[in-house]
């Protein structure tokens, strides 16, 4: 019985565990990712009218529509340089409150009267060892052109623009170490994007359920662009750590059969020691059908005391380390202090379905040899 509880608990602890690397990738997205974003299915960009505009506005169950365009850049900043991605932005990407919460540095501004800044990542503030909100020094953003054939002039090989560096921001080290928010003329400008754009991004009314507001706007744009919500901006990420998940929890049934065997033996051994009580037991009129049934309910007994120890600790060891933090990362760079951990529901339904089959075909030889030995011993 113990060895089934210890079984029962760690598969519990570790899938709770998978569930809440899950939940803090999710919050990380969300912080960065729009709720709803809107690309083009063939090429870098498209052209955005007034008029696609106002259709997306009026969908019902859209608040903001954030115009971006975004692409690789070259920063300098006094002797430091790196290649990022700059990140023009509407004004109204402030008004979506996705990184209020994210800002260590500075204010979370864009404007300032007629001065524009950026918001940086914490990786590329220390790579380039910038101090926000001081203005002496701007940072200097070079965007390579198209470079034609027989171009001879370097100085039209690339644009340049400078511009202040506002605040900080820190969510996770691939977003940290390669992004940089500019207003949306600023990358424009730089680009020579004109009326191109190379996603849109949509914040939902509250209480407005995505998926709903997501098919609209499929309906409206047509099959030339892809209308994404925040779980499709990573499906790929999601389904391998679905599928670690999936094979973490077949390894612990393995595992959990394995220790589950001294059920087998204990069956075994107990079928041998009662030889004469199950003669007995045929002798007064008992079948095969009842003997077999006495001792899958013995292992039942045995499995579901096992089971039900081992769910109640490993769910009293998450609610701890949710609680108490019991655990932690080890790393004094990473995101959270302490391992995340998320119980679900029905981790705890399919590891007691797992265990259930595994008792049955556990207890059934041990069954078929007690009838064995009392149709012999009765002959």
């Amino acid at each position: 019985m113990a060895i089934v509880a210890i079984c029962t608990a760690a598969l519990i602890i570790v899938l709770s565990v998978f569930n809440g690397l899950e939940g803090l990738l999710r919050s990380l997205y969300s912080a960065f990712d729009p709720e709803i974003k809107i690309e083009v299915v063939r090429g870098k960009s498209f052209e955005v009218s007034d008029q696609m505009l106002n259709d997306i506005r009026s969908v019902d169950g859209v608040d903001i529509v954030t115009e971006v365009i975004e692409d690789f850049a070259y920063v300098r900043y006094r002797e430091s340089n790196m290649v990022v991605t700059i990140k023009g932005v509407s004004d109204n990407f402030i008004d979506q409150k996705r990184i209020d919460n994210v800002i260590v540095a500075g204010d979370l501004k864009l404007h300032d009267g007629t001065i524009d800044y950026a918001i940086i990542g914490r990786g590329v503030q220390y790579a380039l060892s910038i101090i926000p909100g001081n203005d002496l020094y701007p940072l200097q953003i070079h965007y390579t052109k198209d470079v034609k054939a027989g171009q001879l002039d370097v100085s039209k090989l690339y644009s340049k623009k400078n511009i202040l560096p506002g605040s900080v921001f820190a969510i996770e080290k691939n977003y940290d170490e390669n992004y940089i928010f500019v207003p949306l003329n600023f990358a424009r400008d730089l680009m020579d994007y004109g009326k191109k754009r190379t996603s849109l991004e949509i914040k939902t009314k509250a209480g407005q359920n995505i998926n709903k507001v997501q098919a609209r706007l499929k309906t409206l744009l047509g099959p030339e662009f892809r209308v994404q919500n925040n779980d499709e901006q990573h499906a790929d990420l999601y389904k391998l750590l679905n599928l670690e998940k999936l094979f973490v929890f077949i390894a612990f049934s393995f595992i959990l059969a394995i220790g589950a065997i001294n059920i087998f033996f204990a069956l075994s051994m107990l079928a041998i020691d009662k030889k004469k009580d199950i003669s007995i037991l045929y002798s007064l009129g008992a079948d095969n059908t009842l003997i077999k049934s006495i001792f899958l309910t013995e292992g039942a007994i045995i499995s579901l005391g096992g089971a039900i120890l081992g769910l109640l600790l490993g769910g009293f060891i998450c609610w701890a380390q949710q609680n108490f933090g019991l655990i932690s990362m080890g790393m004094e760079s990473s995101v959270l202090e302490n391992y995340p951990v998320e119980m679900h529901l029905m981790d705890f339904i399919y590891t007691s379905i797992s265990l259930v089959i595994i008792t049955l075909f556990i207890s059934y030889r041990p069954a078929i040899i007690a009838t064995r030995y009392g149709n012999v011993h009765h002959l």
